[in-house]
């Protein structure tokens, strides 16, 4: 199976004009977190921040906000409690959202309400996906590109099946579900598999079980709301977005071990990956 390159996951990354502004790199809206899910919300919003998005928009409920506020200085807030209007209004805004890292499974209808709502780009992750699992057939009434990044539990939920039933035949399972529906299919797991609409798919060869915890999917979700922000092509952005996310796992595994390593510990090697890049122009 071909799998992603350096060269395509460094394609993903905008030169910076001399003139470019925050405007320039897009405004990035993360619906995320919840009640005992701070964390989600803080991780999926710092990977955006250091993935380039020029404004981050984090929409988290009135009980995490000041939790998450006084960890992460840089994204406006949109502050909501039991009216999700507020979330709506600042989708108008964004050029790409986030949803569903730590947020509450409970609000179905809030689901259901963004996706007919919608008008940028969207990543669906965690809980988001596991309120469509109970109507898949949402994903066809969307207008926008949409990219979904399951896990093998989720993949199962989504399909109805057994979690063996994904694992045994993880590429076709991909391809089929990414082709049905239209959508960018991220199948996370060893060598994460990323299925584009057309059904064509590539293999991820990095990353490493030290990322195997809570929290590193809410870290790729991050990164590929980042660059969809940038208007990158949504296959293109969730390969670059999983080839990055593993390569910075390994250099975090390298320095502080696969045992001890922790999600956030990957925040700290991606301005270096970077740098790699903009030497390479």
């Amino acid at each position: 199976m071909e799998q992603i390159s350096w060269e395509m996951a460094a394609s993903v990354v905008p030169e910076r004009p001399k003139e470019s502004n925050k405007g320039t790199f897009g405004r990035l809206l993360c619906v995320c977190g919840s009640t005992g899910m701070a964390g989600a919300a803080m991780l999926c919003a710092g990977a955006a921040l250091r993935c380039g998005a020029g404004l981050v928009d984090a929409a988290l409920p009135a009980g995490i906000y000041p939790i998450v506020a006084a960890r992460l200085p840089e994204p406006v807030y949109t502050v909501y409690q039991e009216d999700f209007s507020p979330v709506l209004q600042a989708l108008k805004k964004a050029t790409a959202c986030v949803f569903g890292c730590g947020f509450s499974t409970k609000h179905l209808e809030w689901v259901r309400q963004l996706l007919s709502q919608v008008q940028v780009p969207l990543v669906l992750d965690a809980d988001a996906l596991s309120c469509i699992a109970e109507d898949v057939s949402v994903l066809d009434t969307l207008s926008v590109p949409a990219v979904l990044t399951p896990h093998p539990g989720e993949m199962a939920r989504l399909l109805d099946c057994t979690v063996q039933q994904v694992q045994a035949d993880r590429a076709g399972t991909a391809a089929r579900f990414a082709k049905q529906h239209g959508v960018v299919l991220v199948l996370k797991g060893a060598g994460t598999l990323v299925a584009a609409p057309d059904g064509s798919i590539l293999q991820n060869p990095t990353g490493n079980p030290g990322m195997a915890r809570g929290g590193s999917g809410d870290l790729l979700a991050g990164m590929l709301g980042a660059f969809l922000a940038q208007k990158a092509d949504p296959f293109v952005a969730a390969c670059a977005a999983v080839y990055l996310h593993g390569l910075a796992g390994d250099r975090c595994a390298a320095r502080l071990s696969q045992q001890a390593m922790l999600p956030h510990d990957l925040l700290d090697e991606l301005p270096e990956i970077f740098l790699e890049i903009e030497r390479c122009r």
